[in-house]
């Protein structure tokens, strides 16, 4: 009969913690156009996101077929810069646009 060897267990290697990009993080306040969606209180780039896609599954503006855009109500237009449709992605750029 052969010995099976027993594998020799390697320690878990540790995991440093993931930081916070700080930018991201900092409080910046929104203009009036995106306060009636996201409150006007001053809160981080990722919360506001947030809070926008909360908004947009709410009000199911999140388009059908193609899930990458989102159709804008009034109040998203606004903020959209009058574009009807954007996608995600652009969506970003121009919320940016709408913080300080």
């Amino acid at each position: 009969m052969a010995a099976k060897k027993a594998a020799a267990k390697k320690p878990a290697a540790k995991k440093t913690a993931r930081k916070p990009n700080a930018a991201f993080m900092k409080p910046m306040t929104p203009s009036a156009a995106l306060a009636k969606i996201v409150g006007d209180k001053a809160q981080p780039r990722t919360e506001v996101v947030k809070k926008i896609w909360a908004y947009v599954k709410k009000n199911e503006l999140q388009d059908k077929k193609e899930k990458r855009n989102i159709n804008a109500d009034e109040n998203l237009k606004a903020v959209f810069g009058g574009k009807k449709t954007v996608t995600m992605f652009e969506m970003t750029a121009l919320v940016n646009k709408h913080l300080s």
